[in-house]
């Protein structure tokens, strides 16, 4: 196991560190499968744009999952790996795609990424706290490109 020495980060101020990195790591699980949900669901007018929306979003959000359970180990500790426990844990909650109208399901996923939004500007200080750069400068990128996401599907839904 990695010992966060070995990377000149003290263990005691990484708790709260690998904690948020968890519960984000639980978010992500079911943002994720929300959005296959959804693009396995959708129907409608915006079909084509939605469906390839979609599957470019559920594609970055499993390399993020890869990305937080490597930092996790890299801290020195074990990822989470069970949906019983990401359900339990997470803040985002399964949404219905059956039937779903195709902006409701934007609507849903606006919402999902508000919620990791504001969980990683909640990590970042943490981070900052631990002097954790590593994963400041992670879960920035992955604030950046959510924020980005979250404007784009405001902008189709008109809700800017």
């Amino acid at each position: 196991m990695m010992n966060p020495k070995a990377i000149s980060l003290e263990d005691k101020k990484l708790k709260p560190v690998v904690e948020n990195l968890h519960d984000l790591l639980a978010n992500y699980h079911i943002y994720y499968q929300n959005l296959r949900g959804c693009h396995w669901n959708i129907k409608g007018p915006h079909f084509f744009t939605l469906h390839e929306k979609f599957e470019e979003l559920y594609t970055a959000a499993i390399t993020t999952i890869d990305e937080l359970a490597e930092r996790i180990l890299t801290l020195g500790k074990d990822p989470e790996s069970r949906y019983t426990v990401f359900e339990r844990q997470s803040e985002i909650k399964e949404i219905e795609t059956i039937g779903m109208k195709d902006t409701d399901m934007v609507k849903a996923i606006i919402e999902n990424l508000s919620i990791l939004i504001s969980l990683e500007r909640d990590l970042l200080t943490l981070t900052s706290e631990a002097n954790d750069e590593g994963s400041n400068d992670m879960v920035n990128a992955f604030m950046q490109f959510n924020e980005k996401q979250n404007w784009m599907l405001r902008s189709f839904v008109n809700k800017i």
